[in-house]
């Protein structure tokens, strides 16, 4: 049977479609995957960066310890070497830390919290590590590599041992402190996509695809080979590239070392979405296909019902073909409706979860502004609490104990601030969407509370009024707690910055009852709001500030907020000078 050139050519076509829509698929679905994977990377990144940072000041403070400084000036004094050993143990277990270890001048270690076990480091010799120069010279030293003792690798800091505890002066020793950082990659098992970090010459050194590690990006240079196996830092182990290239990738600087952060996104949901892009390109022409099958028959069908009622009278055939025409267009008319009402739900959902994750992006935003001054807040009492458990051990050993006690309280102290600190970011970082009844005098100073320490840092001075002390009757409103302390700490941001340039740097926030309202009221001391700004304050994507420093999306989150919880937000410039927001939200009655 001879096949007609329309239908080969209609064949050719719909190939033509669906092999499209595969690739318009996997391009689409390989740029998601991209934009996913850096926003994935601008969450994991500060965390890496953190656990790293975080323990970068104990050498420093090991380095003006007694112990060490008596172990330098008398290597060969045994008891010497025994209470340094002991104590770096004790410093090592606190901190949780792989090892703590000091050196002389010329890499040998004099001592060491592992100095008991058979693959200690006592004895040994590591003056050809970069750490060890680094420290040497009177800089921090920052290395990564497999330790040549206990073939695990980790993350190494050095810091430099002064004569006499002068810092500045002549440098004795080196004391070193190793960190693991395999638990990243068991946090990044749990992953589809592909997670490496690499150093800076390209060579993979964590990774949840353990066929990875210590392979190359690329193929590498015979003086990178050469300073690998200089430094040991690898073992000896042989770098080779990768057999297959992974792909495109994503990738985010990390430390100070020139690692790369790096995600490959899943090949697999590639493929996969460009398959369904094909199959519904194929349901569409299939569809298609049958339904002009349908109409070509029935048009058949109704020419050769025409033509058997020729004899009929010529009223019957217009009758009867304004009844199909008129059924036709009903039906056309009622799928349109259903298509525009599924349609308008759609919208509505997609609405929906736009907001909540604006607002749940608005929290994690100010976190990450918070994080420098929170940081800064848990340093403190954690630096208080090492110098009192220093100082408890030598009251101890001088057996005065009544000094120890009171050095004990202040480490319980420190402990009880931190813990406040960590407790009210934990409550403000959840999400959660549940409505009840929010004491608005307690929200107001959790806002505060975790805002003092950014004042504090500024040298802003924040005065906190929430009403009348207790037992006067608590403001209660109706609404989502966490989301209410987002709106109050948005605004206390905006008041920071407005004060910036400002001869008095002064915010205040009270709370006070209006009628069956109660209003929060945030003031500066700043500029003020110019008239221009003031008709656009809560658009979005309407900011003041430079660039880099927002995307004028919080006070539009905010009044979104407050409007679901039937508040009002709204500003004004006060009379002698600056800015004032007030939060309006109704009181919770005895029938609510």
């Amino acid at each position: 049977m001879r096949v007609k050139p329309s239908i080969v050519l209609i064949l050719l076509g719909a190939v033509c479609v669906i092999a499209a829509a595969f690739w318009v698929g996997t391009l689409r679905a390989q740029a998601d995957l991209m934009a996913q994977g850096r926003r994935q990377l601008e969450l994991m990144a500060p965390d890496l960066q953190s656990a790293m940072q975080k323990y970068e000041t104990l050498p420093f403070v090991l380095g003006f310890q007694p112990d060490l400084i008596q172990a330098l000036a008398h290597p060969n004094d045994a008891p010497t070497i025994a209470r340094l050993n002991q104590s770096l143990r004790t410093i090592q277990q606190q901190a949780k830390v792989g090892a703590i270890y000091m050196m002389d001048r010329h890499g040998l270690t004099l001592g060491a919290s592992n100095w008991d076990q058979p693959l200690g480091f006592v004895g040994k010799n590591f003056s050809y590590r970069p750490y060890f120069h680094e420290a040497l010279s009177g800089r921090a030293g920052l290395f990564y590599g497999i330790g040549t003792s206990t073939s695990e690798a980790g993350y190494f800091i050095a810091q430099p041992v002064y004569r006499n505890g002068t810092a500045g002066g002549p440098v004795e020793g080196v004391v070193a402190a190793k960190i693991s950082l395999a638990d990243f990659e068991q946090t990044w098992g749990s992953s589809e996509h592909a997670i490496a970090l690499a150093d800076r010459h390209g060579v993979i050194f964590l990774s949840n695809q353990p066929q990875w590690r210590y392979r190359s990006l690329q193929p590498l240079g015979a003086a990178t080979e050469a300073e690998l196996a200089r430094t040991q830092q690898y073992l000896g182990r042989k770098i080779v590239a990768l057999p297959a290239h992974p792909g495109e990738y994503a990738a985010r600087p990390v430390g100070r070392l020139g690692w790369q952060l790096i995600l490959f996104p899943a090949q697999a949901r590639v493929q996969r979405a460009g398959v369904l892009w094909a199959l519904g390109a194929l349901l569409l022409l299939s569809c298609a296909a049958v339904s002009w099958w349908a109409m070509h028959q029935r048009r058949r069908r109704l020419e050769e019902r025409k033509e058997s009622r020729r004899a009929l009278q010529q009223a019957e055939r217009e009758l009867d073909s304004r009844i199909v025409e008129r059924t036709q267009q009903l039906r056309q008319t009622n799928q349109d409706l259903e298509n525009k009402y599924l349609r308008l739900q759609e919208t509505e959902r997609m609405l929906r979860s736009t907001q909540n994750e604006l607002v749940q992006a608005g929290k994690l935003a100010m976190l990450g502004q918070m994080a420098a001054g929170v940081t800064h807040e848990l340093n403190q009492p954690l630096a208080a609490i090492r110098a009192f458990a220093d100082n408890a051990r030598t009251f101890l050993q001088r057996g005065q104990p009544a000094q120890a006690e009171s050095n004990l309280g202040h480490i319980s102290d420190a402990s009880a601030r931190m813990g406040a600190i960590i407790s009210q970011l934990k409550g403000f970082a959840r999400k959660d969407e549940s409505i009840c009844t929010v004491d608005l005098a307690k929200s107001v100073r959790a806002s505060a509370f975790l805002m003092e320490s950014e004042f504090r840092r500024q040298g802003v001075a924040l005065e906190v009024d929430t009403g009348a002390p207790p037992p006067a009757e608590a403001m209660l409103v109706a609404g989502d707690a966490v989301r209410i302390e987002q709106v109050l700490i948005n605004l206390l941001r905006n008041a920071l910055d407005a004060v910036e340039e400002a001869p008095q740097r002064r915010v205040a926030i009270a709370l006070a009852r209006a009628g069956e309202h109660a209003e929060v009221r945030i003031s500066d001391s700043g500029g003020g709001i110019p008239e221009q700004v003031a008709a656009h304050l809560f658009e979005p994507f309407y900011t003041t500030k430079p660039s880099g420093k927002g995307l004028g999306l919080g006070l539009a989150i905010s009044s979104s907020i407050v409007q679901a919880m039937n508040g009002q937000l709204s500003a004004h410039n006060l009379p002698d000078g600056g800015a004032q927001f007030v939060l309006r939200l109704p009181l919770q009655t005895e029938k609510d």
